[in-house]
């Protein structure tokens, strides 16, 4: 359970707020991880009463929690620690506001002036939001780990539009904030499978001593996505597939995979980890940038049957749009570990499947005594972690076919949350919000972890933007990209896992 709190969020009335925070606090409550001495405060420029904000919540709980019905009691329990404070993020009166009604939250609830502002605002609004917490008092630098009256803010990707706006993003909050203070959050980290690679590379020890480039070799990041952009239009032509999934996302996932053994868990030594990785990513240079990424953008197609629309086609799209909705990248981690062991991530919209998926392919037997069986009798094995929809991990191997002849198949052993433990796991929101509130800041990226996956990404972004308007491949939606991501792989000798 986490320690008393009030917990604000800025946003209140928007779209991440009614799909996944509320539910996720609610979700947390009903289940006894809420601290009994909590309130929860919503900040926006349409909250109006208490009232209001408790019904409007309610009917954003009832979307959530589907066909069973949401818990009247809990609701009940829940809803007597909700609290409206109407404001503007740019309004210094309205932090002057809000600071008096968490005084008295503190005195109601017993809160014992332990706060957690969560930023659900646009990236836009974020340098605003702290400057005003810094001048009425709110945030005492310095208090993130402090056993009662801390403060820690939470603030959304995307954290910058590059590598320049990330760093001045970083200088500005830093202004009010210590490091302690700051949780960056990336929802995917928060879940169940993402954690479990540290669990199974460094809790068996059958796994580490061959996690290297002796036995290793490829290992391919996918995620993938049957969906088209939908009503994001104007929100992906100025971000792209890069910004949205790759720069966030796919390399925090990287990481963790590639990622030294850390000497604790705690959250800076297991950041420190990961910052080394980053950092052992060997810079693409700006002439070769075609041999290690690829972009190209969804067609017209079909996908589980249905006519698709290309991204041209979607609305607030421009009709001569170069945004990319598929991204392959080619990366190289120049450390002992991995020399010579390629990173292949790709990411793409209007695929023939969703999937997020770690796949790492392990070296040929170096002596093949079955030398004349068919190729396909002798695959490599590979260990495939899934990340959704199906959370788990798979083993591939190859064994004999019962009979007078010898012949080898692969096989597959089989680990999924949902069968193994009879429970679906906690949603990633869930889990992200209870270690804040609890001040373990371990799945949260640090202020050198978003300069470095920002230094990784921007050569390309810089070769791609001087192009202009040059024509970039295009795919049929409900394929599994351009020929070009497979000429990447094709010039190692490679192919794309595609299931």
């Amino acid at each position: 359970m986490a320690p008393p709190c009030a917990i604000v969020i800025f946003g209140s009335t928007g779209d991440l707020t009614q799909r996944k925070l509320l539910p996720a606090l609610f979700e947390l409550a009903r289940h006894g991880r809420m601290p009994d001495r909590c309130a929860l405060v919503g900040f926006a420029r349409g909250e109006t009463d208490d009232a209001a904000m408790r019904a409007r919540m309610r009917q954003a709980a009832a979307e959530a929690v589907g066909p069973g019905g949401l818990d009247g009691a809990a609701w009940e329990r829940f809803s007597t620690t909700l609290h409206a404070c109407p404001g503007a993020y740019d309004d210094p009166a309205s932090f002057a506001r809000l600071k008096a009604t968490l005084d008295r939250l503190d005195v109601e609830h017993g809160t014992q002036g332990n706060r957690l502002f969560y930023l659900a605002i646009p990236p836009s609004s974020y340098a605003p939001v702290v400057r005003n917490l810094g001048a009425a008092g709110l945030v005492p630098r310095g208090s993130g780990r402090a056993a009662t009256g801390w403060t820690r803010v939470i603030i959304e990707k995307p954290f910058g539009h590059d590598l320049a706006s990330a760093t001045a993003l970083n200088t500005e909050i830093s202004g009010a904030l210590s490091e302690d203070q700051i949780y960056r959050i990336d929802h995917y980290l928060g879940k169940e499978t993402v954690q479990n690679i540290i669990v199974l590379r460094f809790g068996n020890g059958i796994f580490e001593p061959i996690w290297n480039r002796r036995y290793v070799d490829r290992v391919q990041i996918t995620m993938a996505e049957t969906i088209g952009i939908g009503s994001r239009g104007r929100f992906y032509e100025e971000a792209g597939a890069m910004r949205d999934i790759v720069q966030n996302h796919l390399l925090q996932v990287m990481a963790l995979v590639a990622m030294e053994p850390p000497v604790s868990f705690d959250a800076d030594t297991v950041r420190d980890e990961k910052a080394k990785v980053f950092k052992a990513i060997r810079p693409i240079p700006l002439e070769e940038v075609d041999r290690h990424a690829v972009r190209a953008q969804y067609g017209p197609g079909t996908v589980g049957g249905a006519a698709a629309t290309g991204y041209r086609g979607e609305s607030n799209v421009a009709p001569d749009s170069v945004t990319e909705t598929y991204v392959a990248l080619r990366l190289m981690v120049d450390s002992w570990r991995w020399a010579g062991v390629p990173f292949y991530l790709r990411t793409g919209k209007r695929m023939p499947k969703t999937l997020t998926e770690v796949a790492i392919r392990f070296t040929r037997i170096p002596h093949l005594l079955f030398r004349d069986l068919p190729e396909e009798q002798q695959r490599p094995n590979e260990l495939v972690l899934r990340l959704q929809p199906d959370e788990g991990i798979s083993l591939s191997f190859g064994a004999k076919v019962p009979g007078a002849d010898l012949e080898i198949r692969p096989v597959t052993m089989d680990f999924s949350y949902a069968k193994s433990f009879g429970a679906e796991p906690t949603p990633a929101y869930e889990r992200l919000i209870l270690d804040a509130m609890k001040g373990d800041a371990s799945l949260f990226i640090r202020a050198d972890g978003v300069r470095e996956t920002w230094s990784v990404v921007q050569p390309i972004l810089d070769a791609w933007a001087a192009r202009g308007k040059a024509p970039i491949p295009v795919y049929p939606a409900g394929s599994w990209g351009p020929a070009e991501a497979d000429d990447l792989m094709a010039r190692d000798h490679r192919r794309w896992r595609n299931t």
